[in-house]
């Protein structure tokens, strides 16, 4: 059995965290994997749809900047995407590597190539999934030939029962998301900048209801509160919405600034999209792991913990806009009741919920494959 192993990740990007929030999670368990005395390499595309559309906005070059100065010992390989199939070039990259990491986020014609090399470079490859097209789009995940990979790593019980029920694939392990709490801690403001802080992207229409009925309407219905949003791919219908319910709009946000956001806020709110409420229940997304390290008051839209990842009182669920409203105030009025729900949030995560919990995981997943 190796003691080090040398692992190779291949992601969308780590770089940019515009509207990619695989990039929060994976930051932090490839920094913990690596002070676990293993050599990872991270693989990505030097141009790619979240690094064109971070250059784009103000202030995305600093945030590149930023990320390299909070991150500087992970070893990003960046590769053309005109190179994918080129099957010389890895071949030469990839040699005395034990374990190949694919995530999720990646074009089918990389898996192709690297599973055609597999049994030339004498390594095991496994699939890495933080998202829910497994549920919403299948044929999407079929095109990377997962069944063909040496197991599967899901962030989550139910999207790990998919692979085995619909995909026939019986080495699937969970892993799930955590908070790499090198980053996401409380930190002290100088002043309270809101009251209420949503950070989170429009995107498509997997959430739009919802953002209008957790997070505007309440807005509305609390004229003496601050209310902010973050977050990109706001249409204008959107941010006009946003400008009725008088909730200031922040713009892009980078991840590794929201610590400071959430500490310049009273409390924050997490609106779960359509697909982690209905297909992969028990799965939250990395926001609510990142919020809780930073020892703010959450309240949630609801979303089901069927795997009991946090204990009664670490947040709080708001069954409906009108109960989001209700514990907003309540929250706001008795900041006793939002301190203790914010400690104990704090413990739980500090107790079971960091990227150094999940590379110990991920540690034992890949010994367990190259068995």
């Amino acid at each position: 059995m190796l003691d080090k192993m040398r692992i190779a990740y291949f992601v969308h990007s780590l770089r940019s965290d515009w509207n990619n929030g695989n990039a929060h999670f994976l930051r932090g368990l490839v920094r913990e994997v690596c002070a676990r005395q293993h050599e990872l390499i991270v693989f990505e595309p030097r141009m790619a749809w979240s690094m064109d559309n971070l250059l784009a906005e103000v202030g995305g070059k600093a945030a590149i900047v930023q990320f390299q100065e909070i991150y500087p010992e992970l070893i990003i390989q960046e590769y053309e995407t005109a190179e994918i199939g080129n099957h010389s070039m890895w071949r030469e990259a990839l040699k005395n590597f034990d374990v190949i990491v694919i995530h999720e986020w990646n074009p089918p014609p990389l898996a192709h190539a690297l599973l055609e090399l597999r049994d030339e470079l004498g390594c095991r490859i496994l699939f890495h999934d933080t998202h829910h097209r497994t549920t919403s789009s299948p044929k999407q995940i079929r095109l990377l030939r997962v069944d063909r990979f040496d197991g599967v790593i899901a962030f989550g019980d139910m999207l790990r029962s998919a692979y085995r029920n619909s995909f026939g694939i019986s080495k699937v392990w969970t892993l799930h998301e955590a908070a790499d709490t090198t980053v996401f801690r409380p930190l002290e403001a100088a002043a309270k900048q809101q009251h209420v802080v949503w950070i989170g992207n429009w995107g498509d229409e997997e959430r739009s209801h919802e953002i209008r009925e957790f997070l505007l309407r309440p807005a509305e219905a609390l004229q003496h509160r601050k209310f902010a949003a973050y977050g990109v791919r706001y249409p204008h219908e959107a941010l006009q919405q946003l400008c009725l319910a008088k909730v200031r709009y922040g713009g892009y946000l980078s991840n590794l600034d929201a610590p400071l956001v959430y500490a310049e806020s009273e409390l924050t709110v997490h609106v779960p999209r359509q697909h982690y409420v209905r297909s992969i229940k028990g799965v939250p997304t990395i926001r609510v792991f990142e919020a809780l390290a930073c020892k703010v008051p959450l309240i949630s839209a609801p979303w089901d913990d069927t795997e009991h990842l946090f204990r009664e009182g670490d947040l709080t669920i708001a069954a409906n806009g009108e109960h989001m409203r209700e514990a907003i105030e309540r929250m706001l009025e008795h900041p006793d009741i939002a301190s203790e729900q914010a400690s104990r949030g704090h413990a739980t995560v500090l107790a079971r919920h960091t990227c150094a919990h999940r590379a110990e995981v991920f540690e034992e997943i890949c010994r367990e494959v190259l068995q």
